[in-house]
């Protein structure tokens, strides 16, 4: 009789050479977003001149980006979980390029510009969703923290410059042409990169690594080692994961048939359930509401540096952005070193052997007291510094006070973001990439909601009190969520789990067999 065959004895395939090699193409296919977004905005007088409309009409291309931004990771970030993630990073990186020609073309036309922009931002805002399920693929939990820091410093690398160089471009040529074809020249070179060297992950398409996919979703770099190769057998020979020696090339097994891949509709809406379970709006909140508050932050430097006492021109209210964006670099790696500490510690502690090579059954590992070590310290140092910020701005302090703080700010926010947007993914590990989505679009409405209410705020409390007021409203509701979380959040999880299993276990009785294998063998 024929029975269930094991194909994941390990949690992943991919050698430790394969895992870096797809952490620095990720890393810098993270840039696509922070630099469109960014590039775009020294740009915004040459367009508004250019394309005869007011500076409201023209921040209308703004709000499209934003709006696509949040859409298009709900569109694409779950369906990459079904299909692969090749075939989306090679899709919506041909969006990007052939919109951002299209901007570069556009002479004339105000609605194709919206049109592009969408486009564009379409192309470019779901790759650091799908970056996290790539990880989750290829990386145990206990090293997720350390890959995704790499991954989100470059992104916040992107924010730092792109205004610099959208600034250059600007001054430098007198028009946006260049801006655009600079985009377009990048989206071409990550397009050709990915198709050479990167290979499918999707646990769901070829389990840890070790199943081929089709011809059509390799890497070509692999298509054309195999077509000149005289025997092939170079790339089937063994080797150990975390072989750093190992060829750009998994250790396939041929014998084993590609698993079924179904796009179901429930998955366009599976970010929205993610909702909806006890644990998660928790986790949710602490990730999205400190975006806001960031967010928040950024949008009000122009008016607080550009009006007295600080007086700025707009090439230091540009230079203004850098202290907070380098707070947030520096968070991105220390906090991923941080957390994937604080995983080994706990393990260590409860007599948790931490696997490198397996998946840990996160069932057993309180994962909610890992991650958020030193979140109450953090939160409650959040509400001291914020309100320290406004009442410097509010007073006139030396513009190197509130630039100051603004690093510190920038620190511990991205901080708080950073850890509770891995602890979503660590709670879902069969749709990591739906769940980084979910994160991504609580995040663009949360901070939406935030900005529209910044100014009048500001107007009728003074910087002072909004920024003391926020302070508070985020710190109580985040000491909150995060005791809640603490305290109850991996029975949750468990419980989610175990009705998961339960429901799944009718189907399993009537398709037992995972895989055929022959009862000779």
């Amino acid at each position: 009789m024929s029975s269930p065959a094991p194909v994941d004895e390990v949690y992943t395939a991919f050698s430790r050479f394969q895992q870096r090699v797809i952490i620095f193409l990720l890393s810098t296919a993270t840039l696509a977003s922070p630099l469109a977004a960014t590039m775009y905005l020294p740009l915004l007088p040459l367009l508004s001149k250019q394309f005869h409309v007011s500076a409201q009409a023209i921040n209308l291309t703004i709000t499209v980006y934003i709006v696509f931004q949040a859409l298009s990771p709900l569109l694409l970030a779950g369906v990459s979980d079904y299909f692969g993630r090749r075939p989306i990073y090679l899709g919506t990186f041909t969006i990007f390029m052939v919109a951002s020609v299209g901007l570069a073309l556009n002479n004339s036309s105000f609605i194709a510009l919206i049109v592009l922009r969408a486009l564009q931002s379409l192309g470019a805002s779901a790759i650091l969703s799908i970056n996290y399920g790539t990880v989750a693929d290829i990386c145990v939990p206990a090293e997720r923290g350390q890959m995704l820091g790499a991954m989100l410093v470059a992104g916040n690398v992107g924010t730092c410059v792109g205004p610099l160089i959208g600034g250059i471009v600007a001054s430098t040529s007198g028009s946006y042409h260049w801006a655009f074809w600079a985009m377009c020249i990048f989206a071409g070179y990550m397009l050709l990169s990915l198709a050479l060297f990167l290979p499918e992950t999707a646990r769901n398409v070829v389990g840890n690594g070790s199943i081929e996919d089709h011809l059509w979703n390799r890497p070509v770099w692999r298509i054309l080692q195999e077509s000149i190769s005289t025997t092939g057998k170079q790339w089937e020979r063994d080797a150990e994961p975390g072989d750093s020696q190992t060829p750009l090339l998994s250790n396939f097994r041929r014998d084993a048939p590609t698993p079924t891949r179904t796009l179901k509709f429930g998955s366009l809406i599976a970010s929205f359930r993610i909702l909806f379970f006890k644990d998660t709006p928790f986790i949710i909140w602490l990730s999205s509401s400190y975006y806001a508050l960031w967010y928040c932050i950024q949008a009000s430097i122009p008016r607080i540096y550009k009006a007295p006492p600080y007086s700025f021109t707009d090439f230091e209210v540009g230079m203004a952005y850098l202290p907070g964006s380098f707070g947030v670099i520096l968070s991105m790696y220390v906090s991923g070193r941080f957390m994937d500490w604080t995983y080994k510690s706990k393990a260590k502690q409860m007599g948790f052997i931490v696997d490198k090579v397996k998946e840990d059954d996160l069932a057993k590992f309180p994962i909610e007291e890992a991650r958020s070590r030193c979140s109450g310290f953090m939160i409650t140092l959040t509400m001291c510094v914020l309100g320290g910020y406004g009442w410097a701005i509010q007073q006139g302090a030396h513009f190197s006070v509130p630039l100051i703080l603004q690093f510190i700010l920038g620190f511990i926010v991205i901080w708080l973001t950073q850890v509770f947007a891995v602890l979503l993914v660590d709670t879902f590990p069969e749709t990591p990439s739906t769940a980084a989505t979910t994160t991504n679009m609580t995040r663009c409405v949360l901070a939406a909601a935030a900005v529209a209410t910044l100014q009048p705020l500001v107007s009728t409390l003074g910087h002072g009190w909004f920024f003391t007021l926020l302070g508070l409203v985020s710190g109580i509701a985040g000491l909150s969520a995060l005791f809640v979380l603490r305290r109850w959040g991996m029975a949750w999880r468990v419980h989610r789990r175990e009705a998961v299993l339960r429901r799944l276990k009718p189907q399993a009785e009537q398709r037992p067999l995972l895989i055929d294998v022959d009862e000779n063998t």
